[in-house]
């Protein structure tokens, strides 16, 4: 099968977003599909274009079997809701002329992955051109998270983007997101019930070494005795960051509690800013996987902070990798929301912007490694039962063959309600 995938951002050594999409290309590839993909150079989520490549220059190269066309971007030095705008159309209208370089290719599904919506109506005219599929993955309502957060704001220019979005999920014939609610919100937003499925992000389940958890540890000049506590992700508008320093704040006199921030983004300066000083909190820049890994499994507790207004407009990529590490979370969730339905099996929820209640729950799972182990254990089991990678891609690569072929996937939205019980056992 031809695959042609088209996304924002694409490089093996990618957390979040971009690496469910690159594994997802690479383990296609593996299989014997054809995969092509068009994306942006690597600069997320440093907001800074990778080492060895240009923002303006266009590229193609083979990665693990996949034929990567990179199109310029436009990185802006800020990041107002207009200049994250123009950013999106700069790598949407540059990127036109390598897809209409795929009419010769004639791909058989063109996969979409939002953020950037924008993308999605020329990727979809380019399937109908080629008779072939259209298929668009939500890992973010950007649209409705750009206007909860206020990062837009005018009334118009809402009900502009709403109708869009309505008429472009119509005209899909699959919509996939990441959680059950989200999908339930395709469905709202106007996508056929048939045509929406559940495509979760997954988990690398492994038991990372204990020596190399323990050699992080001492890399980073934690004790052995010292209960780490981790937050690693994204650093962003809707991750609710000031809960991370306020916390630290509360702790600040807990001499067995050490704090480790580990991303990139936007909002890292003024997390590190409110964090100056503190003896027991510690930032790092992104990691690669294996670096990765073994801070994963080096922690004893990982954050995983949300703000409300994005309440199941996003499901956080951050927390498969938690979730596999065996370690147990504490979220800020709002109570019956997909992550707060998960979080509940493997570790505490506290309400958004609660931050005395967010400081105490980290303090009791400090002072009980029994609890500890067994929320890690309960997590790490659940994620094997729905989040096993090659279990999920397995699913995503039935569900590519049924949509060339016009069948009706068994796992639509249809039983998006059993799907979300199936979360909950």
């Amino acid at each position: 099968m031809k695959i042609l995938m088209y996304c924002l951002n694409y490089a093996p050594e990618l957390t979040g977003i971009g690496k469910y999409t690159t594994e997802q290309a690479e383990w296609l590839a593996g299989r014997g599909h054809e995969v092509r993909v068009i994306a942006a150079p690597p600069y997320y989520p440093a907001w800074k274009i990778g080492d060895g490549y240009r923002a303006w220059q266009y590229r193609r190269e083979h990665i693990h079997g996949v034929d990567v066309w990179r199109t310029p971007i436009w990185i802006p030095a800020h990041r107002s809701g207009l200049l994250r705008l123009l950013h999106l159309a700069s790598f949407a209208l540059s990127s036109l002329p390598v897809l209409a370089r795929q009419l010769w290719w004639r791909p058989d599904v063109v996969f979409m992955v939002e953020p950037p919506l924008m993308c999605a109506p020329a990727g979809t005219l380019l399937s109908r051109c080629c008779g072939s599929k259209a298929w668009l993955h939500i890992q973010d309502y950007e649209v409705d998270a750009a206007f909860a957060l206020g990062m837009l704001r005018r009334p118009w220019l809402r009900w502009l983007a709403m109708r869009f979005e309505r008429f472009l999920l119509k005209q899909q014939d699959r919509v996939s997101s990441v959680s059950p609610p989200m999908v339930a919100l395709a469905i709202k937003k106007g996508s056929h019930p048939s045509r929406a499925i559940l495509l979760p992000n997954w988990a690398v389940l492994h038991d990372t070494p204990a020596e190399s958890a323990a050699a992080m540890r001492d890399e980073l000049g934690i004790p052995r005795d010292t209960v780490l506590v981790l937050y690693a992700g994204n650093m962003g508008a809707k991750q609710g960051l000031e809960q991370l320093s306020a916390a630290a704040a509360l702790l600040r006199d807990q001499a067995d509690i050490h704090f480790v921030f580990c991303g990139d983004g936007a909002g890292r300066p003024e997390l590190e800013a409110a964090c100056a000083g503190r003896a027991r909190v510690q930032f790092l820049p992104v990691q690669d996987t294996e670096r990765f890994q073994a801070l994963l499994a080096a922690a004893d507790i990982h954050l995983l902070p949300q703000r409300a207004d994005v309440s199941d407009l996003v499901m956080p990529s951050k927390l498969t990798g938690m979730l596999a590490s065996g370690r147990p979370v504490v979220a800020t969730a709002v109570p019956g929301s997909a992550l707060a339905d998960v979080v509940d099996r493997c570790g505490v929820v506290v309400a958004p912007g609660d931050v005395q209640a967010f400081a105490q729950a980290i303090t009791v799972l400090a002072a009980d490694p029994a609890q500890r182990t067994a929320l890690g254990m309960a997590g790490q089991a659940w994620a094997q039962r729905h989040l096993e990678r090659d279990v999920v891609l397995t699913r995503f690569e039935q569900s590519l063959r049924a949509v060339r072929a016009n069948i009706k996937d068994g796992a639509s939205a249809d039983t998006c309600g059993g799907a979300l019980e199936s979360w909950r056992s």
